[in-house]
């Protein structure tokens, strides 16, 4: 049997016949309305025209990433700071995101312990709609991603970053962000990368979220771990959220 059939099929066997509920993603106030006609990208992804469905997890799964060390390839980021990244505002106004520098950057996230990850929804930059090139997010037991590197989205299409011809689709930066399936992947470190965007050569990032169940840890652990305060200047709209 193929890789690519065998690697969703074992997913699914694993969540079979466990409890799953939606992910309560909190989004963003939309900065911008609508789809822009003018926006030129290959492999554009087509909107889905309304809200997009609940994501379905299995009971306990959190936001691992919430206040996690985030280190990138750019040390010094023109603008923000990396630890901004896993602080929960995605409010994407100027003053709440990073920008790093242009051509290839990353950044990685230590969850701080092997965690079995289900789904990372990603806000690069929802201030205007643009899309972001060569958009990779890969998952690994150890910092410098050697041990056990699994790719779970790439939209690389053409093996610029060197990591491999990505199958995945272009996509605008919206107000939602963009989910990607993890499939209970079993990591520690998330490392997320692009290069540049259609309205510039630099790379931004508001918030990452990574959602999943830290390995050996009960349910009611990992909800205590997930309960931080949030800022109440935070204008954050509670929607239910599912894979594209």
């Amino acid at each position: 049997m193929a890789k690519s059939v065998l690697l969703p099929l074992l997913a699914w066997l694993s969540l079979a016949g466990q409890d799953l509920r939606p992910i309560p993603i909190a989004l963003p106030k939309p900065l911008f309305e609508g789809t822009p006609e003018n926006l030129r990208a290959p492999n554009l992804e087509k909107p889905l025209g309304k809200p997009r469905p609940a994501f379905l997890a299995p009971a306990g799964a959190i936001n691992a990433a919430r206040g996690k060390s985030v280190t990138g390839s750019d040390p010094d980021p023109a603008i923000g700071d990396l630890d901004m990244i896993t602080d929960g505002n995605k409010d994407g106004a100027d003053g709440a995101y990073v920008e790093l520098k242009p051509g290839r950057q990353s950044i990685t996230i230590d969850l701080g312990s092997k965690h079995a990850i289900y789904a990372v929804v990603i806000w690069h930059f929802h201030k205007q709609p643009r899309v972001y090139s060569d958009v990779i997010v890969q998952m690994a037991d150890d910092p410098d991603f050697i041990s056990k590197v699994r790719t779970v989205f790439n939209n690389d299409h053409d093996n610029t970053a060197g990591l491999g011809i990505g199958k995945d689709l272009n996509y605008v930066e919206t107000a939602e962000g963009k989910l990607v399936d993890a499939r209970g992947v079993e990591a520690r470190y998330v490392r997320l990368s692009s290069n540049g965007s259609t309205a510039s050569p630099a790379n931004h990032y508001v918030e990452v979220e990574v959602y999943g169940k830290p390995q050996h840890c009960s349910v009611k652990a990992a909800k205590r771990w997930d309960r931080q305060p949030i800022s109440k200047s935070r204008k954050l709209v509670s929607v239910p959220v599912l894979p594209n």
